[in-house]
């Protein structure tokens, strides 16, 4: 079995998250989020549930499911604002809306986490989605700009060797 070692400096294992306008093709215009503290993939299958007057124990049968990354990260202001600070249109590239603009405009985006680097076995996660979930926060015993951050999935994941 192989970890998936996360870890800053080691150079062969890192988690690298990727946005972009949903229809462009390649990534050349994409938003790399850096320094992400911590990410979570959540896939929900519903069930739904019943019971039948002829059967003592309940019934389900699956449902369509809830799918959703979060993430808390440290922003910068590139990453946050983007390059275009007064971007107030959702066909403006991804860097160019940065995280709050994304999710200001509502812009469908894809995305890509590449779960593991290894040239014998990249492994990358995508989708289709909306960034919401912002709450930017500082204090004193965290003197830098902090927020979660959701992707909330329309659809399913994708998995795959390579960026899609």
């Amino acid at each position: 079995m192989a970890y998936i070692n996360p870890s800053p400096g080691v150079s062969a294992s890192q988690v690298v998250l990727k946005v972009e306008l949903q229809g462009t093709t390649g990534w050349s215009t994409a938003l790399t989020l850096p320094a992400l503290q911590d990410i979570t993939m959540n896939a929900a299958n519903d069930v739904f549930t019943w019971t039948q007057l002829d059967n003592g124990n309940k019934l389900q049968v699956p449902t369509t499911a809830t799918n959703s990354l979060s993430m808390n990260c440290v922003l910068d202001d590139a990453t946050f604002f983007g390059t275009t600070i007064t971007s107030v249109s959702a066909a403006d590239t991804a860097a160019a809306q940065g995280v709050f603009g994304l999710s200001r405009n509502k812009t469908y985006i894809k995305f890509s986490l590449k779960f593991l680097e290894n040239a014998s076995a990249d492994r990358y996660i995508s989708g289709v989605g909306y960034i919401t979930g912002l709450a930017p926060k500082i204090s004193a015993d965290q003197p830098v700009w902090v927020s979660p951050i959701t992707i909330t999935i329309s659809g399913g994941y994708t998995v795959a060797t390579s960026e899609s």
